[in-house]
């Protein structure tokens, strides 16, 4: 499969986004704990360069808790500020304003020198679609303050967030990059929503999961719905289209119905804990 999905909202926003950074002290960039590395957006950082950084690590709950550490390990190594939170949950979340505060802390400083007390630290937060920006929001400011969805693109433009006399935070539309250079990167971002099912084949989709799950965590989908796995992907795909009940016209196997059972209930995180990339494989 081929993956690509750059509309043209996403170039008005990056557009967008280089206007404003200029207003920006932090950029608090959200990526999903189950591909770190494939969801953060390498745009982002020509666009944040000289601005302090800090990377969550959002749907943590839905990764294996060691990669998640090895993760946030690795990105600190690069020089980030960075923190776990389940956005749906507000576990972490609450962390957040203790780490921006850190990040930064020379800018602080310098005001304070300067003489200006209390200016809030202005935050622009980014992240590609469906990574769950809105949500943490919401859950930051306690309040709906962003239109939320488990769809990608439902922010469509900037918005700007008073959440207290210390911060403000600057709400952005998800966008990806014009050009996967790896489809393994694009096959990611399809697994876990980031790209329009509309443009996707999800037979193949699902396919390409189940061999992933097979070959990292074996025994996932037999315990998940009760079946044998075999080593051949149809072969496991056709048997939980067998225990689902997913049949057409005529009492043929839906393998298309199995298929989206299979990626929704990955998405949801009813699989078990999966992370689908490695930090020591990077």
């Amino acid at each position: 499969m081929n993956f690509q999905w750059y509309p043209g909202h996403m170039a008005k926003a990056r557009r967008m986004m280089q206007d404003d950074i200029k207003l920006i002290d932090v950029v608090i960039e959200l990526v999903d704990a189950r591909i770190p590395l494939s969801s953060k957006n390498p745009d982002i950082d020509e666009l944040a360069k000289n601005k302090s950084r800090v990377i969550l690590l959002n749907k943590y709950d839905l990764a294996e808790p060691k990669y998640n550490e090895q993760w946030k390990a690795y990105f600190e190594s690069k020089g980030y500020f960075v923190t776990l939170v389940n956005s749906k949950t507000g576990v972490g979340v609450k962390k957040v304003n203790e780490i921006v505060q850190e990040a930064c802390k020379e800018k602080i400083e310098r005001d304070r020198k300067k003489g200006i007390i209390n200016r809030p630290v202005r935050a622009m937060v980014v992240g590609i679609p469906n990574v769950g920006k809105s949500t943490f929001i919401n859950s930051f400011a306690g309040k709906a303050s962003a239109k939320t969805g488990n769809k990608p693109g439902v922010t469509k433009g900037k918005q700007w967030i008073r959440l207290s006399k210390n911060i403000e935070l600057l709400d952005t539309p998800g966008i990806l990059w014009p050009k996967f250079e790896d489809q393994a990167v694009g096959l990611r971002l399809a697994f876990i929503g980031s790209i329009r099912e509309e443009i996707l084949n999800i037979l193949e989709l699902s396919l390409e999961l189940i061999k992933f799950l097979h070959e990292n965590y074996i025994g996932c989908l037999a315990a998940r719905y009760n079946i044998e796995e075999a080593d051949d992907p149809v072969q496991i795909l056709s048997s939980i289209a067998e225990r689902r009940a997913c049949r057409i016209r005529g009492g043929f196997l839906d393998l298309n119905k199995a298929a989206g059972i299979v990626i929704d209930e990955f998405q949801d995180g009813k699989l078990g804990n999966i992370t689908l990339e490695f930090p020591n494989k990077m």
